[in-house]
């Protein structure tokens, strides 16, 4: 017997759950119904996926088997989603993603005048960060990509946007916002720094020294902006951020910090034979990146 998708998603349910009637209700079907389905896979595999019949804990086995369905599911869903997508619209779809920094910045100019263009072709747009931009496009996801780069990716063309420096950026009303004179590294001693996965790549010395007693993250750029807004936090993040909310955000370069942002346009070259993605790549490539 081969393991079924609907097989892990009714033990992925259940693990989640941790009991059977709940995911039945989740799942429109009945406990015993799932309790077949799970018992079908544990027979299959030949060990249990739950230490006891509550379902409320999982077997070594369990947890690995979890971690793979919830990835298989994930990548399922995703298929559906897009063949379902494209049979909405018969025209053509085209799937961008973009890191959240540039997102904002880009898609309300490039999909007004492209949807001028190409008024019939549907656009699905996502902000992500540059590693699952990178996955996304490799699992033929997404179509185009804007992200930092993080070297060649085979069947996939890399155009240099822009560059942007790093650069300290607080609220308005925070102390080094206007402290006269220019900024150094060594400025971030004893300030409240939130770490962020752009500014973990910059390798200064000094900038490690500075911030490696920060003892909060920010993976969401729209918690971290907020924070920082606050007042009570700084952050180090290239120029461009700033222009998420330019009314509440402030700047200051460091003198001492010469590290910039490369933000490249990444396109499946399989995909490129498609006029309106061609198109499409061409608003990106003269975008007014520094407007």
């Amino acid at each position: 017997m081969a393991i079924k998708i609907e097989m892990l998603r009714a033990f992925a349910i259940v693990a989640q759950t941790g009991n059977l009637a709940e995911a039945a209700t989740r799942l429109g079907r009945t406990p015993s119904a799932v309790s077949m389905t799970l018992k079908a896979l544990e027979d299959h595999l030949g060990q249990p996926l739950f230490e006891t019949d509550r379902k409320n804990r999982l077997t070594p086995l369990g947890d690995f088997v979890l971690q793979q369905a919830r990835t298989e599911l994930r990548q399922f869903d995703g298929t559906i989603r897009a063949i379902q997508a494209h049979a909405r619209a018969p025209q053509g779809l085209i799937r961008v993603a973009a890191v959240p920094s540039v997102a904002g910045l880009v898609f309300p100019t490039v999909l007004a005048r492209f949807g001028a263009a190409h008024p019939g072709v549907s656009v699905e747009i996502r902000d992500m960060d540059s590693l699952s931009i990178l996955e996304a496009l490799t699992r033929g996801q997404i179509d185009i990509g804007i992200a930092a780069p993080q070297g060649p990716l085979r069947g996939v063309q890399a155009i240099t946007l822009f560059s942007d420096p790093f650069g300290l950026i607080c609220g308005q009303g925070h102390p080094l916002a206007a402290r006269a004179g220019p900024l150094h590294l060594a400025d971030l001693a004893g300030q409240q720094v939130l770490k962020n996965e752009l500014s973990a790549r910059i390798g200064h010395p000094e900038f490690q020294a500075a911030t490696g007693v920060a003892l909060v993250s920010a993976q969401n750029t729209l918690s971290l902006i907020s924070m920082v807004r606050s007042g009570a936090w700084v952050t180090v993040l290239p120029r461009m951020v700033m222009r998420i909310d330019p009314d509440h955000l402030v700047f200051r370069p460091f003198v001492d910090l010469d590290e910039r942002r490369q933000v490249d346009l990444l396109l499946r070259e399989d995909r490129m034979e498609r006029p309106y993605i061609r198109d499409f790549a061409d608003l990106l490539r003269g975008f007014d990146w520094h407007a």
